[in-house]
């Protein structure tokens, strides 16, 4: 739909004006320039100007038009304008791009005053904060947090040359393109440097105020910002990606004593990185690094990541295992994958479809929350039960005589109670269980953008990848070539996939909002949109598919949602659930579902009715995965809190935790029998629980790639991984876990 920018127009998006030269209401021009066509209205909310969506032919743009109340506060003119002229002096992929005429004034037909125009590229993606929304709340890794210190340095660098400093760095002033570029935006506060200027600060104490709560630094705050001043920012920036939590929260920083604590709430960073950022935010100017060349020294002199990691060591990798002889895939020579079943994950982000019940569970006519006697070896009261309560005293003891720290009492509480006096004990790391290195047996590359999502074709034929370049690749699983890519669908990031059993249909979710609907055929190997699926108003984080095509989305705007996929019809919203939904999970007869996210409780409810069944508590932070247990009695799941929750899902009750993991758990998946459960976390680790004994029995390090929001064939022996790269990874599965 065409809009007309006039303030004063009647009617803005008359329905005539979609092709019209002129507003059908108003009768203003609607192609500005002679160039661009407003179409959308994206950001209505800042009380300094309004910001479109406009297309130059087929090339979106972004339109900032200054609110007319401005018009006569000559400062507010003056930062507008200037946004426009910083922006043309700079040619770099971390700005956007603006043409030298790219800013204008329009005139309204009605005689009203000329609004003030900038045009600017689009930025494909989301600013980091609505990046950290979309994600639930993960926070960044070291490795990550540098790559993208790396990037705004350098954009720093040349801004600074250019003797211009930001004074606005902030998450929401810095957006991800999908080819994985940061790109710093909204220059309008942006101040040149002149000796004048400083001249100025050191006679009249100030100049223009520009604040952003907790990022603007102490100097700034007093209107006498410098080009040191950016650096403060960028620091708080990183903490906030880092931890997750703003630098207002109390819990990092004390205003009593000016003190930051935020480094307890970044375990994954290593000391040398943690005292860089500290010296960003050093309250005096003069304690920061005085250029941005020395910035980029500084950072470019910090220690390897492998030798500056609490706890990392050189490992030598395991042996490949004696059932796969050859890659998967070798680019040199084009040698054909070893033929090796794979079963589709339809809940995305890593987590089991109903139809994985494939190892011989096939879906019950009973009900997923009945639980079956003999069938559930999650519980660790069940664990003594059964007649293992010496083996539990023994590993207690053994546990004593090493560490000195245990108790007795412990074990004539087991003994005597027939529970564990301490049942989280089962599952946290020992100190002693070694990191084992494994390689990727085949890397697919293709992408132009970090892969968000994997899912193989239950014929076993196609492996279907998406990611932030809004593309959807299918690949081929016997060569490792890629077959083709589906046509344009989504305006920004993919982020969910879903299958249908039979294969007919693909869901796939977006940043856009939107869910697309995509008809395959499995002879060719191709595919066209058949239904384009909208309601939700946030991101889409999580599809899954029941067995008779009924498609669950969870999204950013705190909703689960049902729909027919054959007709592209809404079913049901579920609207109970108290954050943004970053997974879901459908049993395995098809008749519940399980959201979990940011809410302080995930959420059961009944497929077929709507209603709400159990509400699962217990834990703190973020979750990010979640499973029903083969026979569905039991839901797992796992986040920021590095553990994982086990409930009994008739009851709700919480069951017992494990523990181990270094990171925050990003995936789950259970063995077809319940026996294991593979989890992965945001250090790119891969960790595998004995769910018999509720023990953490191997952890391994994914050498030339990461082991992170994986999906696993169904008999558990290839895992394929590629979140946060742009290539996709294909891993023989640890032999530990398919014995």
């Amino acid at each position: 739909m065409s809009l007309c920018i006039n303030p004063n127009c009647a009617q803005p998006d008359h329905p005539g004006n979609d092709g019209s030269r002129y507003c059908q209401s108003c009768k203003s021009d609607m192609v500005l320039q002679g160039h661009y066509r407003v179409m959308r209205l994206v950001n209505n909310r800042s009380g300094f100007g309004r910001v479109y969506e406009a297309y130059e032919r087929n090339i979106p743009k972004i339109l900032k038009v200054l609110k007319s109340a401005h018009n006569h506060n000559a400062k507010a003119v003056q930062l507008f304008q200037q946004e426009a002229y910083v922006l043309s002096q700079l040619n770099h992929p971390g700005v956007p791009r603006v043409e030298g005429e790219g800013y204008f004034q329009f005139h309204p037909a009605d005689g009203g005053e000329p609004l003030h125009c900038l045009v600017m590229e689009k930025i494909d993606g989301p600013n980091l904060k609505e990046w950290m929304r979309q994600q639930g709340g993960h926070t960044i890794s070291e490795k990550q947090a540098r790559e993208w210190l790396w990037q705004v340095a350098d954009v720093l660098h040349l801004v600074h040359q250019q003797h211009y400093f930001h004074r606005d760095i902030k998450p929401e002033n810095l957006m991800l393109r999908s080819n994985g570029q940061v790109v710093l935006v909204d220059f309008g506060a942006a101040r040149a440097v002149t000796e004048t200027y400083m001249a100025q600060l050191g006679a009249t104490g100030g100049m223009t105020r520009i604040s952003s709560a907790g990022y603007t630094p102490p100097e700034q705050e007093k209107g006498q910002a410098v080009p040191q001043s950016d650096f403060y920012a960028l620091g708080w920036t990183f903490i906030y990606l880092l931890t997750g939590k703003q630098p207002t929260d109390p819990e990092v920083y004390d205003p009593l004593m000016d003190a930051a604590h935020w480094r307890e709430f970044a375990p994954q960073i290593s000391p040398a990185f943690g005292d860089f950022i500290d010296r960003l935010i050093a309250p005096r100017a003069v304690d920061r690094p005085q250029t941005t060349t020395a910035l980029l020294n500084a950072l470019g002199n910090l220690p390897d990541l492998t030798t500056s990691l609490p706890g990392l060591q050189p490992l030598t990798a395991v042996e490949p295992s004696s059932d796969i002889t050859e890659p998967l895939y070798n680019p040199d020579n084009s040698a054909p994958l070893t033929s090796l079943p794979f079963v589709h994950y339809a809940a995305t982000n890593g987590h089991q479809d109903s139809s994985a019940s494939a190892n011989g569970h096939k879906d019950s006519d009973a009900s997923a929350l009945d639980t079956k006697p003999g069938s559930k070896p999650l519980s660790n009261k069940s664990l003594v039960d059964s007649g293992r309560w010496m083996w539990v005293g023994s590993g207690i003891l053994t546990l004593m005589l090493v560490t000195g720290g245990v108790s007795w009492w412990m074990v004539q509480e087991t003994n005597r109670t027939g529970t564990l006096p301490f049942p989280a004990l089962f599952g946290r790391l020992p100190d002693s269980l070694p990191v084992e290195h494994i390689k990727p047996q085949a890397i697919l590359t293709g992408h132009a953008g970090f892969v968000n999502q994997t899912i193989f074709t239950s014929d076993m034929k196609t492996l279907i990848s998406a990611g932030a370049d809004g593309q959807i690749l299918l690949w081929d699983r016997q060569t490792g070539q890629k077959i083709q890519a589906l046509p344009e669908g989504h305006s920004s990031f993919i982020n969910a996939l879903a299958l249908s059993g039979n294969g007919r249909w693909l869901a796939s979710g977006g940043a856009d909002d939107a869910i697309i609907i995509w008809q395959m055929d499995r002879k060719t190997r191709t595919g066209k949109v058949l239904h384009t699926l909208t309601g939700h108003t946030s991101p889409v984080n999580t599809l899954a598919m029941t067995p008779n095509n009924v498609l669950a989305s969870g999204g950013a705007d705190n909703t689960v949602r049902t729909w027919d996929v054959a007709t592209g019809k809404p079913l049901r919203t579920f609207n109970s659930h108290e954050g943004i939904v970053n997974a879901i999970a459908i049993s395995p007869n098809g008749k519940y579902l399980v959201a979990v996210g940011t809410a302080p409780e995930a959420v059961l409810w009944n497929l077929d009715t709507g209603q709400e069944m159990k509400r699962l508590n217990g834990y703190d932070g973020n979750l990010n995965a979640v499973v029903f247990s083969p026979d569905g009695s039991s839901v797992l799941a796992a986040g920021t809190e590095r553990k994982v929750y086990i409930w009994d899902a008739r009851t709700g009750e919480l069951e017992d935790t494990l523990e181990g993991t270094t990171g925050y758990i990003n995936s789950l998946s259970m063995q077809g029998l319940g026996n294991r459960l593979l989890g992965t976390d945001s250090d790119g680790k891969l960790y595998l629980w004995d769910l018999r004994n509720h023990v953490l029995s191997h952890i391994f390090k994914g050498d030339d790639g990461p082991l992170d929001h994986m999906t696993v064939s169904s008999d558990w022996r290839v895992i394929a991984t590629g979140k946060g790269t742009d290539k996709v990874y294909l891993w023989e599965t640890p032999p530990a876990a398919v014995q």
